[in-house]
């Protein structure tokens, strides 16, 4: 059988282009599982996975408690609210904490970048980066594709655009890594003040204007503009945003061709999307989240692979 050349999932600047088919092809195995009456397999029935999240998540921490349990694995919860961590206790004593009840494997998500290649030199389970600060968040980049994938038929030469905050997103980040490695073209978009300095050497293409965008792309990929995480004013205000940026059906009609349209969520429907855009047929929003847990049910099988 093949197996990843990783030990844990940190991040798609880790990961090879095989590694990405392999995570494919054994999350088209899991899908299928997914679509029948009986959804779940005894795969990692001997295996303890503990999803611990120092910052806030719904859909994320969701779709891998579901593909944990999918994989008949023991779960256990950890949040930092309410724990020991108020009471000033480091990130390896919590962990090491968890582990001494005997966890396999940690899927993590965390404020600080590189936390999760932090502990990984100091503990032996696997780990899975569900998000660390604005650095990366591999899982979401490898749904995305696989949708893409699974709509396109491939990924290798399509067009994508990633639109809105860049800045402070682990998600474009991850993306560009993941549709790079894949051979897909890759475009930015969105106000000067919300694409880092640093982009170009990304090797990716620069674009302000959201309709020049749209008429380049296959795919455009719009994120939320994260305001917890925005520490100053990068544009006047939402509705100037939205007027600029924003992405309605109307506009997406006026395209002389097909595109498809995404978001990892959560939207703010009718600040980045409006409603008709992101409930149109060129969206696979819905896909993207169904596809999730069949993604983490592979990546979490394959890692216990590795042992």
């Amino acid at each position: 059988m093949q197996e990843l050349s990783v030990r844990h999932l940190l991040g798609i600047k880790d990961i090879t282009p095989q590694d990405i088919q392999l995570i494919f092809e054994t999350a088209d195995n899991f899908k299928d599982v997914l679509n029948r009456p009986i959804k779940k397999v005894p795969s990692l029935r001997d295996i303890t996975i503990a999803n611990v999240f120092f910052e806030n998540s719904t859909r994320t921490r969701l779709s891998f408690e579901l593909a944990e349990k999918r994989l008949s694995a023991d779960v256990i919860n950890f949040s930092s609210s309410g724990s020991s961590v108020k009471k000033g206790e480091t990130l390896l004593d919590t962990v090491n904490n968890i582990l001494a009840m005997k966890v396999d494997m940690i899927v993590m998500r965390h404020s600080s970048p590189g936390a999760p290649h932090f502990l990984s030199k100091y503990i032996p389970a696997n780990i899975v980066n569900a998000g660390d600060g604005t650095h990366e968040h591999p899982t979401q980049a490898l749904l995305d594709s696989f949708s893409i994938r699974e709509r396109l038929g491939e990924v290798a030469g399509k067009k994508v655009v990633i639109i809105g905050d860049i800045l402070h997103s682990r998600v474009a980040l991850s993306n560009i890594f993941a549709l790079q490695k894949q051979g897909a073209e890759v475009m930015v978009c969105g106000p000067i003040t919300l694409l880092p300095k640093y982009i170009k050497e990304l090797g990716v293409k620069v674009e302000t204007d959201v309709r020049k965008a749209l008429a380049w792309c296959d795919v455009a990929n719009v994120l939320r503009i994260q305001l917890e995480r925005q520490q100053m004013k990068y544009f006047p205000s939402l509705r100037e945003y939205t007027l600029y940026y924003g992405i309605d059906k109307k506009m997406l009609d006026s395209l002389n061709k097909e595109i498809v349209l995404m978001h990892p969520g959560p939207i703010n429907r009718g600040v980045e999307l409006s409603s008709d855009a992101a409930d149109s047929h060129h969206s696979i929003i819905l896909n993207q989240v169904e596809n999730g847990v069949a993604i983490r049910m592979a990546v979490l099988y394959l890692l216990a692979q590795r042992g």
